[in-house]
């Protein structure tokens, strides 16, 4: 097992916390980590993009002038492709992007990217992460404590507090143990997770 320091908001070590080997220990997957990112950014396209076909472009139905003698190329429709205002050759149509993993496959992938973070020693343990009130400043205080910048802020319940006092941060983001993905962990440089959420993960994906 993996041992890793227990820092304070102070940035200050308090303990040492074992890592179960069955999440932040396994053989990192880098085939099914691509594709966890893959089918994430896949589902999140909205795939609503369009354009009209020489068929549904309005007009055109009548032949624009005689087939021959005219010193033009011939013309069937003032609709076709190479007009002004014609149809689109292959013209995109509404789709699904979407495609699915099996529930085995995404907690392999989230295990080896949970994995790779503690390996490159970017995974921070907090005791606990509380503000008394909503303040901005004081959640950059703690992050600077840490000696971290660009963040994954991991926590084990709704902290209003907290995640309000993050949200303007461009370079920090907040989830619950619930919404933890494979594109976020490896989206963002250091991982930092809450005492409590560690023991949440492990008891979930164990």
């Amino acid at each position: 097992m993996a041992n890793v320091a227990v820092y304070n908001m102070e940035g200050k070590q308090v303990d040492t916390i074992e890592l179960s080997d069955s999440i932040f220990g396994v053989k990192i997957n880098e085939h099914l980590v691509h594709m966890a990112v893959l089918q994430q950014l896949a589902n999140n396209r909205q795939g609503t993009q369009k354009a009209k076909t020489r068929s549904e472009v309005r007009g055109g139905g009548r032949k624009p002038w005689r087939q021959k003698g005219t010193g033009h190329a011939r013309q069937g429709s003032i609709r076709a492709p190479q007009w002004t205002g014609g149809g689109v050759v292959f013209a995109p149509t509404p789709r699904d992007y979407s495609f699915k993993l099996n529930r085995k496959e995404k907690r392999a992938a989230l295990k080896s990217a949970l994995t790779s973070k503690v390996t490159d020693n970017k995974l921070i343990v907090v005791d606990e992460l509380k503000l008394d009130e909503i303040k901005t400043k004081k959640f950059i205080a703690v992050m600077s404590n840490l000696k971290v910048q660009k963040a994954l802020v991991v926590l084990d319940d709704m902290d209003e507090k907290v995640i309000a006092s993050a949200a303007n941060i461009p370079t920090v983001k907040t989830v619950q143990t619930n919404e933890l993905n494979v594109f976020d962990v490896l989206k963002y440089d250091t991982v930092v997770m809450t005492k409590a959420a560690v023991a949440v993960i492990e008891e979930v994906y164990a």
